[in-house]
């Protein structure tokens, strides 16, 4: 993994695409953010409701749920809507996307409401779980603040922030923030979700094309987070500024 000064084209092993997070781009919802990463591009909506689900109702603590979908002109070649009960993938990253928002949230202090996170995927071009919970979790971060402002909320309920980010190894190079042409191609696909303090909230790894080394792991948990403190530089200033920026 020495000679990995030049495994694609004009972009350093470590770093990013692009990176931009504007919010309010959905004026009505009580937070929003368009989340570019290089060519993919998800929209996140976060919407408060008063009430949780019926096994945590009277239990004084609140519940995030999150939804994602690719829109049918995300990819080069259109795709059929998803209608009726979701596909797998889609499934699991809800999933995902869930688990990994609910680690920012105290839901103590967010009383019996429920957060209810979308993510829309405008243009998928690799990494669309990855932007997604970048994203939304400025959206979070915005209805939260408007709770706060409303005399709703009295204490902060969001306890860190979370962002995720894509690494991988391709012709035996460790590459962080796959776009679609290098992760179509790469041996090894990881994603990791990692706090602000710099905990781990999930790692999913994959031999695709080839085993990796215990060694290889630690050089590619080494990239996710150099670039995942980027992003959180780029969550704050969206947060505190409207817009932020990675290039």
């Amino acid at each position: 993994m020495d000679n990995c000064s030049g495994p694609r084209r004009g972009r350093r092993p470590d770093q990013l695409r692009p990176v931009s997070i504007r919010t309010g781009y959905i004026e009505q919802a009580a937070g929003s953010a368009l989340v570019s990463m290089g060519n993919t591009r998800v929209v996140c909506v976060a919407t408060l409701s008063d009430g949780v689900p019926p096994w945590l109702a009277g239990k004084g603590v609140g519940w995030l749920t999150a939804e994602y979908m690719m829109l049918p002109y995300a990819t080069d070649g259109r795709t059929d809507r998803q209608r009726g009960l979701a596909s797998g993938r889609t499934q699991e990253i809800r999933r995902l996307v869930g688990r990994s928002l609910r680690m920012a949230v105290d839901r103590s202090a967010l009383g019996e409401r429920t957060l209810t996170v979308d993510c829309d995927v405008l243009r998928a071009d690799g990494g669309t779980r990855t932007a997604s919970i970048t994203g939304a979790y400025v959206a979070v971060a915005q209805a939260m603040a408007g709770l706060r402002r409303s005399g709703a909320l009295t204490v902060d309920a969001l306890s860190h922030q979370v962002a995720a980010i894509s690494v991988g190894m391709l012709d035996g190079c460790a590459l962080l923030d796959l776009d679609y042409s290098e992760d179509s191609r790469a041996d090894v696909d990881l994603n990791v979700v990692m706090t602000s303090e710099g905990t781990l909230v999930e790692v999913q790894g994959t031999g695709e094309g080839a085993p990796f080394t215990r060694a290889q792991l630690g050089v590619m948990l080494e990239l996710a987070e150099q670039g995942l403190e980027r992003l959180f530089r780029v969550q704050q200033d969206a947060i505190e500024t409207g817009k932020g920026d990675w290039s």
